[in-house]
């Protein structure tokens, strides 16, 4: 399986280092440093076999190159993923932490991480004893859900001047699905912009918490809402799903939020608006960039943050479908840098 991985993936380099303490296998996958060196998130999760690990990192890692493109931010992209038997916890879960932290220190900074699932600041913490070379330390930029919430707010309003001829939200339904760091601080935003908010999670009381209108889970994509925004689990958008989807617009910050490429084109067929996710959910890493490299205030950081926005309203300029035009977007940067360092 690995090999078959490997001979599809167009990155740059990968590590796998195989964790006898814990059981665990560590992957860090280096897509592209065209831009700079590479940086991502680490991902903490028990999968079926070692190689959908490793293939799950290969398909972020490529995403984060052409997020941190969409960005116009100097980094490449990159990513790890912790593929253990079980989530660790109390010593275990530092001493694997603490190892993962020699493995990234030993790339030179080729590599920065940062959080994803199950990976807290304080993980991050623990992981700095031992590495120079991490984003969203509890010192550092924080949690970056928050940033990443503001960014999907902004793409949402964009989104809804597209479709609606104006961004104001009030009176707008917005799905919400999942209601955690991000989608939590998402349904606050789009109240307080007065949008009719639903939210979906598998966790009951965790939707109720936020106070919107709670939808249950298999009701999600059957129910009739302007807007409908992933915010859990990528590989949610595929052909049968699409098919049921009662939106008008799909918005959110789930990573890699389409099964495969062509539903992208479903969706366009279907008259639904896909907000490309790695242009809408790439305020965490705006958040870490600007607070941890270039120490910019709050007030610096919103403006970016609501300038993907902005990116967005050219992206839908352009025609078409927006994943082609986002991707496009993203590649004529990339190419745009490799043709200047090699002048």
């Amino acid at each position: 399986m690995f090999e078959d991985l490997f001979e599809r993936w167009d990155g740059e380099e990968a590590v796998v280092r195989y964790d006898h303490e814990s059981g665990a296998w560590m992957f860090v996958c280096v897509h592209s440093t065209v831009l700079g060196p590479s940086a991502g998130g680490t991902r903490l999760r028990v999968y079926p076999t070692p190689a959908d690990g490793l293939a799950d990192a290969m398909k972020l890692s490529q995403a984060m190159t052409v997020k941190w493109a969409g960005a116009d931010l100097p980094s490449g992209g990159g990513k790890a993923v912790l593929a253990v038997p079980e989530l660790p916890t109390g010593d275990a879960r530092r001493k694997l932490l603490l190892r993962y932290g020699d493995l990234v220190q030993s790339l030179g900074g080729t590599y920065r991480t940062a959080g994803d699932m199950n990976i807290t600041p304080q993980d991050l913490d623990v992981v700095h004893e031992r590495c120079e070379f991490v984003y969203g330390t509890t010192g550092g930029g924080g949690n970056s859900g928050r940033g990443t919430a503001i960014a999907v707010h902004a793409g949402i309003a964009a989104s809804v001047e597209q479709v609606f001829g104006s961004p104001d939200l009030r009176g707008r339904s917005v799905l919400v699905q999942g209601a955690g760091s991000v989608g939590a601080d998402l349904v606050r935003l789009l109240q307080q912009d007065g949008a009719d908010v639903l939210v979906s999670d598998v966790d009951d009381e965790r939707a109720r918490a936020t106070g919107a209108a709670v939808i249950a889970p298999d009701d999600v994509y059957d129910t009739e809402c302007d807007v409908y925004s992933p915010c859990a689990v990528g590989g949610t958008l595929n052909a049968g799903m699409i098919e049921r989807l009662r939106c008008k617009i799909v918005a959110g910050s789930a990573n890699n939020q389409l099964a495969e490429p062509e539903d992208s084109k479903r969706l366009h067929e279907r008259g639904i608006l896909y907000a490309p996710d790695f242009i809408v959910n790439a305020g965490g890493i705006i958040q870490l960039y600007l607070l941890e490299d270039q120490g910019a205030s709050e007030e610096e950081m919103q403006a970016k943050l609501r300038a993907v926005g902005d990116t967005l309203r050219d992206i839908f300029a352009r025609g078409g479908d927006p994943a082609d035009a986002a991707e496009a977007l993203a590649t004529e940067r990339i190419v745009q840098k490799r043709d200047e360092a090699r002048a």
